[in-house]
């Protein structure tokens, strides 16, 4: 029997706080370092390219995109472990039921 895995939406309001710390929750800390660095790398690189005259969100357009993503793919793999672990612990249960 596996251990149960995080619960998705513990995942994804971590995710949404801090880029990465949904990954490192579901014990993928070197994704999640990747996701935080490249936020950051693409946020500085993004500010540095813009125009004084953008708006905030173009000036970090790189960066937020980052997170975006990073917050997507620290729900959707939370998700399938979740789902995969719960058809998992409903087959033992199909197997007992006589046909």
């Amino acid at each position: 029997m596996s251990t149960q895995p995080r619960n998705p939406y513990t995942v994804l309001a971590a995710a949404v706080v801090l880029p990465g710390a949904g990954h490192v929750l579901q014990g993928k800390p070197q994704r999640g370092l990747m996701f935080l660095f490249f936020t950051i790398v693409l946020g500085w690189v993004s500010v540095k390219m813009m125009p004084e005259t953008a708006s905030f969100f173009a000036r970090h357009v790189g960066g937020i995109f980052i997170y975006g993503i990073s917050v997507i793919d620290a729900y959707k793999s939370a998700r399938i472990a979740w789902e995969t672990w719960r058809h998992a612990q409903a087959q033992p249960a199909q197997a007992d039921q006589p046909e």
